[in-house]
């Protein structure tokens, strides 16, 4: 490294979400002797540390000679500030991208191939375009049993795993695909008011209005440290936190932000994303939940069957105990889509108010019940029983508080300024429920990352529907996003089917 590849940082502003780029000059010094061009890879040191990221030329006044920018997020990884010095050089190839082409070709890649590929991912080495390449390489059934085994534990290995002093950990997972299937924060307090131990890990939205993590943020912090993770647990037993912050399986939430681009979930990386964040979480006992309808994520009780004999292997592969659930997926559960939508229906669950949603109630005690039979505390038949006595009793609430207290604070939820009815066109019975359709409306009204954003469902599938009936609310923070919402619904057919 040569004096003439210093540059001096010149804040931009500008955020490329989770992608590091630098700025430079077409003319730049560094740019001409070293070949850069745009898209270049490259290596950006600062004292002792060093990041890639990938090269944008500027051709205007935007930066001065010897001036070079950098993405918020890349600044932040970096360190940097305004007017600090940074040396740029060359990113030696990257050989596991060649494994990547070799999937491509149908090849089945080694354990030792698949660590290789994880730990480029989980050191920042890959592009989004090559991140791009693997996750299509790998999707679909591209992934035999033996690579999905090999994968989850390459992405255990790629981040920080938790121990916990207790035998037996328990967590659930939903695998998604149903809009407002907001157990979890139910699920855990009822648990955790049990006594058992539930240090829940979620994700943020992949191809859905809200992920657990988007919905519990509305609600209270869910960017905690490792340490302050445990603390929360040992103090409640429980707590709801974003994987993301405690760095477990650290590869599976850049691959995550791939997939949400690309709107793609495949099977494969599904199973090693789930899996891998609970082994990285401590958990012993997981309940994983498959719901099953036409337009759920899981169409078919064939494919659910498939797809957990995989679950169970590969459980098995990373020493997890689990079981899975087969549940209804024929529509939205609850009224909410969307971050404070759902958040409102969990408190209503939670408050046992009387307008609660029934459906949402059910599963969670459904749900809840067999972690406690899990644990073998309760006897087997009597799992739902005991969680209808915590949550009815108000335990399960007093829980809840409590958990989101000890992550920092609790606050309550509350709508988007800005709403539109969606009214009924004839009379009739609701007789299909387009599940993704619903969840798209919810993501172009602006959720998840507008949480005040997305779809408040007033009719279910059953139910008896007069010309004029409001059948759900789009809510948005802003009136071009309400627009964008209602301009998808009106060019769709039939998201809510009447007869």
């Amino acid at each position: 490294m040569h004096n003439h590849k210093t540059l001096k940082i010149k804040n931009l502003g500008i955020d490329t979400y989770r992608e590091n780029i630098i700025y430079m000059r077409s003319d730049c010094d560094v740019c001409l002797s070293e070949g850069f061009t745009a898209l270049t890879r490259v290596v950006v040191h600062f004292d002792n540390e060093s990041i890639i990221a990938t090269l944008n030329v500027v051709y205007n006044e935007l930066l001065k000679h010897g001036e070079a920018g950098l993405s918020i997020v890349a600044a932040q990884r970096l360190g940097v500030s305004d007017g600090d010095a940074i040396i740029v050089s060359h990113l030696q190839p990257i050989a596991s991208i060649g494994l990547i082409r070799s999937k491509m070709y149908g090849n089945e890649l080694k354990e030792a191939e698949l660590n290789q590929i994880i730990y480029d991912i989980s050191t920042g080495q890959y592009s989004n375009i090559e991140l791009a390449a693997f996750i299509t390489a790998t999707s679909g059934n591209h992934l035999s049993i033996n690579e999905i085994k090999g994968l989850t534990r390459a992405m255990v290995r790629s981040g920080k795993n938790l121990e916990w002093d207790n035998q037996s950990i328990f967590d659930k997972h939903c695998i998604g695909g149903l809009p407002g299937n907001r157990t979890t924060p139910i699920v855990i307090s009822i648990v955790a008011a049990a006594g058992l131990t539930i240090p829940k890990t979620s994700s943020r939205a992949i191809t859905s209005p809200a992920g657990t993590a988007d919905t519990m943020e509305v609600m209270t912090n869910v960017e905690l440290t490792m340490e302050q993770m445990k603390e929360v647990v040992s103090r409640e037993n429980g707590c709801l936190v974003w994987g993301g912050s405690v760095s477990l399986s650290p590869a599976d939430d850049v691959l995550i932000s791939v997939e949400k681009a690309l709107d793609i979930d495949s099977e494969g990386q599904m199973i090693a994303s789930v899996l891998s964040k609970k082994k990285a979480a401590g958990a012993t006992h997981v309940i994983i939940d498959i719901p099953v309808g036409s337009t759920a994520k899981v169409r078919t009780k064939e494919n659910a069957n498939k797809l957990i004999s995989h679950f169970e292997e590969v459980a098995d592969a990373v020493g997890l105990q689990i079981k899975c659930l087969i549940t209804d997926g024929s529509q939205p559960v609850g009224r909410g889509i969307g971050p404070a939508l759902e958040a409102m229906d969990v408190l209503s669950v939670l408050r046992n108010e009387n307008n609660a949603p029934e459906d949402l109630k059910q599963r969670a005690l459904l749900l809840a019940g067999e972690l406690l039979e899990f644990s073998e505390n309760v006897e087997k038949g009597k799992g739902i029983s005991k969680a209808i006595k915590i949550l009815e009793g108000g335990s399960a609430y007093t829980k809840f508080i409590s958990i989101c207290e000890a992550q920092g604070r609790f606050t309550e939820p509350e709508f988007a300024a800005f709403s539109l009815d969606i009214l009924a066109e004839q009379s009739g019975i609701i007789n299909e429920i387009d599940c993704r359709k619903l969840a798209k409306v919810a993501k172009l009204s602006g959720a998840p990352k507008s949480p005040k954003a997305g779809v408040l469902l007033h009719s279910h599938l059953g139910k008896q529907v007069s010309n004029g009936d409001v059948l759900f609310t789009i809510y948005a923070e802003a009136q071009g996003e309400l627009n964008y919402a209602l301009g998808y619904y009106k060019i769709q057919n039939n998201i809510i089917r009447i007869k």
